[in-house]
Parts: C-alpha cells; structure tokens; sequence
C-alpha cells in the first residue's frame, strides 16, 4: 500500500477494496439500467434538486446543486433528458467541464423521500430554441440547456438520508447559527473595508426580487 502523509492504512487497489467491503448482491446489481422506465420517470419528473457532478480533462471535478419547479429536468425519451441553465455566477464550471469532458454524473432528489436517483451519462450544450421553449419559467427560455444521453441510471437508497435524518424537522439547523456569505467573502478577500452585512442585506434584497433568477 501506498500510504499517505496522514497514516500508512490505506486501499490502493480493488482487490484490497473487496477484501474489506465485500461484493454486491445479485438484486443490487440488477437495479442497473442504461434507460428510465415507467417507474423510475417519476423520480426525476418530481424532483425540484438534484446535484450535476463535472470533470475537466485534467480530471478536475466540480459539483454543482441546480434547482427549480419539480419536472423542471425535461425527459425527451427514455434516454434523453434536457437540463435548462438558468443564470449563475458566470464562474460556469460546470459548463466549461462539459465543454472538456462530455461525461456527467446526476443526483436527483425529492423533499421528504430518502430514496435519490442517480444517472451517468454524456452531456451535450445546447442552444435549439424549440427545445429550450418548454423550459420557460416566469416567461424565459433559457438561453442554454445540457443535454444528457443516458448511459446509466438507478435508484440509491435511503441509508444515507437515514442516518443524516436529513428530513428530520427537528435537525434542521438555524442558517443564522452559521457564518453568511458576507462574512466568509470579507474573510477570503482579508479586506477590512468590506461591508459583509451589506453585502448580505443586498443579496437578500435581490433574491427577494427574485433578481437574476431566470
């Protein structure tokens, strides 16, 4: 084994891997599918967020959180699906990823269920405005959308949202308990003049606005 700098215990290979973890089961490997179905279509049809894992050709990754009306992922056919890009930072890592490295991975989630949903497959940017016109929301079409051809796609289970209590109420945290956005930018920048309590204040006010948001 390799090691790292931090302890020598470590797992450099699949066979060390399965030695500790143990194999999957027939039933777990036969959730996999290179198509939706009748059944699974709804998991991302009322899914309002999912997450979009990227990668450039240097093989660094970003993840990304993307949001809207359930349904707002369009499902062309089974193994077609229509993500519209809604205005952001501009940063756009996700997008230049792609423009790289076609290969994505999706995440989708649903309030309140613990089961997600997860597809990999190949990601092409898109600007056919018939396409994007069903994506309208509040009277825009986006000018953008990622279109991903299918390659994989399965249930996860609720393990993990089990054991987070994830939708738990009374685990959910007081965003006020933690640092804002001002804060952590005046830190980053290490700028005594900067106002991170306006900055704040203003961003509430254009999200109120709902400014930016399509």
């Amino acid at each position: 084994m390799a090691g790292h700098p931090r302890t020598p215990h470590t797992i450099d290979s699949e066979a060390a891997l399965r030695a500790l973890i143990g194999t999957p089961t027939d039933i777990v490997c036969a959730k996999l599918s290179d198509r939706l179905n009748p059944l699974t279509r709804p998991l991302i049809e009322r899914s309002p967020w999912l997450c979009l894992a990227t990668c450039d050709a240097a093989g660094n990754l970003d993840v990304s959180p993307r949001g809207d009306p359930a349904g707002f992922v369009r499902i062309l056919d089974d193994v077609t699906l229509l993500l519209p890009e809604r205005p952001g930072n501009r940063i756009a890592d996700s997008l230049r990823n792609i423009v790289a490295n076609p290969r994505v991975g999706l995440l989708f989630v649903i309030p309140g269920v613990g089961d997600s949903f997860r597809v990999n497959g190949r990601a092409t940017l898109v600007t056919d405005r018939a396409l994007l016109e069903p994506c309208a929301v509040e009277g825009k079409v986006p000018a953008l959308g990622i279109l991903v051809d299918i390659e994989a796609a399965f249930t996860q289970c609720s393990k993990a949202a089990i054991r987070a209590s994830l939708w738990d109420p009374t685990r959910f945290i007081d965003r006020a308990s933690l640092p804002s956005s001002g804060e952590i930018l005046k830190l980053l920048q290490a700028r005594d003049d900067f106002d991170a309590a306006t900055y704040d204040q203003e961003r509430a006010a254009r999200y109120a606005r709902r400014e930016g948001f399509y």
